[in-house]
This record gives structure tokens, C-alpha cells and sequence, in this order.
């Protein structure tokens, strides 16, 4: 089991939560990441700034049993079909009885964008999303290494 962690867009105190979870419980933490990204790991996989490139080195190193961190849903979809746990950088589970609504919702919010509309953006990141996080992930772990 280890952790694998979509870097690109990851949030500097989520990557401090992993690394200290993966110590406490000794996994192995593995990022990846877009050259254009200064990440500090152990095991960090650098790729290219093609689109969907992190997405896929992401999606070949997976394995069942692993756990994924990741915001993107269409790669949390995937991932979820290899029998990986996933895990939104906000402390949300990605379940299979939810994700096809989650893919659902992105494409009519994409669609409102394309003809004009505007969507909100992503609220600023708090201490207690850090919290939730850390909590969530802990329990994941647990959970899964059972």
C-alpha cells in the first residue's frame, strides 16, 4: 500500500498531512508532478506539461489497495476502477455510488461555461479544511491497511 499523490494542483499543507500520515503509519508517499513544480518527496515522478500527463503517470504507477490523492474527478473515476481509495485534497472520499453524478455535475457546469455562464470557483482553502483532510485520510488508512 501507498499513498499516490497528484501534485500539480495540490495543496502545499495536504502534501505536509501526507508525508507525516505515511511516516506515522510507514508508507511510502509518491508524487507526482508537472516539471513546471517545485515538489519536495521522497519519490517524486516528474512529467511533462502535456495535458492529462500527471493524470496518466498517476493512473499506471496506481495499483489496488493504494490510496490516491487527487481534486480531479475524471482521474478519481478511473482510479476508483482499479480498486483504488481516493481522496479530494478537501477531505472528501470518492465513492463508485457517487462518482458518475460527480462526472454529471462537471460536464453541465462545463457546458454553462461554454456558452458564457460563469461557475464559482473553489472557496480559499482554512485551517479546518486541513483538519477534515488529516482526519479523513488517517481513518482511510486505517480502514484500508485492515
Amino acid at each position: 500500500m501507498k499513498i499516490i499523490i497528484d501534485a500539480d494542483a495540490c495543496p502545499k499543507n495536504v502534501l505536509a498531512a501526507c508525508q507525516s500520515l505515511g511516516q506515522k503509519f510507514h508508507l511510502p508517499v509518491w508524487t507526482v508532478a508537472s516539471f513546471n513544480h517545485n515538489i519536495v518527496s521522497d519519490q517524486h515522478f516528474v512529467v511533462g506539461n502535456a495535458s492529462q500527463e500527471t493524470d496518466i503517470k498517476v493512473l499506471n504507477l496506481a495499483e489496488q489497495g493504494d490510496i490516491a490523492v487527487t481534486q480531479d474527478w475524471g482521474l478519481a473515476a478511473m482510479l476508483l476502477g482499479k480498486g483504488v481509495t481516493c481522496i479530494s485534497p478537501g477531505g472528501k472520499e470518492y465513492k463508485d455510488d457517487t462518482i458518475g453524478f460527480m462526472l454529471e455535475t462537471r460536464e453541465t457546469m462545463a457546458k454553462v461555461r461554454r456558452s458564457g455562464g460563469r461557475t464559482k470557483g473553489p472557496k480559499k482553502r482554512s485551517a479546518s479544511d486541513d483538519q477534515r483532510f488529516n482526519t479523513h485520510l488517517e481513518r482511510m488508512i486505517v480502514r484500508v491497511r485492515v
